[in-house]
């Protein structure tokens, strides 16, 4: 079985993240693997070690041209299916050149955002099945009217072995100039207003009356890291607040943080939140979207009403003063993703919805 797959990010965030794991499972499992990605990607080198990579224009909604361009490339190397992984223009242009050339083609929506009624009846016809990364997408796509039997759930995963390592807590303290004793806590996300960056600002004065010698380092970049880092100077948070950036070594220190805070207004599911399971990192998050998928309450973390500031700073606070219980989430954390959330289940799922969609 030849697949393309599509995707249209330029950064390895969440979403390109899934398509390497995929890819890699797929071509374990026999698939021959084809990826159309942007010229210069950071997807794209990895990428080459489990399949081809084509590195095409995609200028994101307005480009009517990669209608055409992936037309070409479906029709030059023939792939048995085509599957599209994101949005930016690929998913409606990538279906269009899909149905032009005459491939099967699937979706996969990663997020929980709702669409109007008539964009879904129009749009999803293109796709000859859909792959919700969460059972929250899922049920968006349901109630706006999409067939049970044209989507199905396949959750996305993480690689957990980057994790299964004892982390040094207090050289990476150390390391960032703070003391061994130092409570952390960290939110990992692009920096982009859904993803809730000024409610965890908003909790903050609370917290730290709690813990006021409480570390907070936001990982990611985004459009809205000069608004962010503003706002940090505007709230007298700047001996708390560390802007990290993006950084390629997130396996090495995410384990050393006490907290992973995720106040998302909406979330497909959050790789995040696995990842940091994995690293035996409790978690406060949203109950929104995929994330109570993730995040199961009580047990490897606490959820709140997106936006509610004031559980926000009480959730922070009953994790900051509880070392034993966030030892005992980040334990039930780290055996869920184990048990729930392999890639190696998520390959065997795209690929038994790739086998029937060909099959159909």
């Amino acid at each position: 079985m030849k697949v393309l797959h599509v995707e249209s990010g330029r950064h390895l965030y969440g979403g390109a993240r899934q398509v390497l794991y995929i890819m890699e499972g797929l071509a374990r499992l026999g698939v021959d693997n084809l990826l159309a990605c942007p010229p210069g990607a950071h997807i794209a080198e990895a990428a080459r070690q489990h399949g081809r990579v084509f590195e095409r224009a995609m200028k994101g909604d307005a480009d009517v041209g990669l209608v055409f361009r992936l037309k070409r490339l479906i029709r030059e190397q023939r792939p048995d299916l085509v599957h599209l992984h994101s949005r930016r223009g690929a998913d409606l242009w990538g279906g269009i050149a899909a149905r032009l050339a005459g491939v099967p083609c699937v979706l996969s929506r990663r997020v929980d955002n709702p669409e109007p009624h008539w964009l879904v009846s129009a749009k999803y016809r293109l796709y000859d099945h859909v792959i919700t990364i969460s059972e929250g997408i899922r049920e968006v796509l349901l109630a706006e009217g999409l067939a049970p039997e044209k989507v199905s759930c396949v959750r996305s995963a993480v690689d957990a072995r980057p994790y299964l390592v004892n982390y040094d807590k207090a050289a990476y303290r150390t390391k960032l100039g703070l003391a061994a004793d130092t409570p952390l806590a960290g939110m990992v996300a692009q920096l982009i207003e859904r993803k809730g960056h000024r409610h965890l600002l908003a909790a903050l004065p609370e917290v730290l009356r709690q813990h006021p010698r409480l570390q907070v380092l936001i990982f990611g970049r985004g459009p809205l890291e000069a608004e962010i880092k503003q706002a940090i100077i505007d709230q007298d948070l700047s001996d708390n607040v560390r802007l990290m950036g993006f950084v390629d070594n997130l396996p090495t220190v995410l384990g050393c943080l006490d907290l992973l805070v995720h106040p998302a207004d909406m979330e497909g599911l959050g790789v995040s939140l696995l990842q940091a399971s994995a690293a035996r990192v409790p978690i406060v998050a949203s109950r929104a979207g995929g994330m109570p998928e993730a995040v199961r309450d009580g047990e490897n973390g606490l959820l709140i009403a997106p936006g509610d500031v004031p559980a926000l700073a009480t959730a922070m606070n009953r994790l900051l003063g509880d070392a034993q219980l966030r030892s005992t989430m980040g334990e039930a954390g780290r055996a869920l993703v184990l048990r729930e959330f392999s890639t190696q289940v998520m390959c065997e799922g795209n690929l038994a919805i790739y086998k029937k969609v060909l099959g159909q």
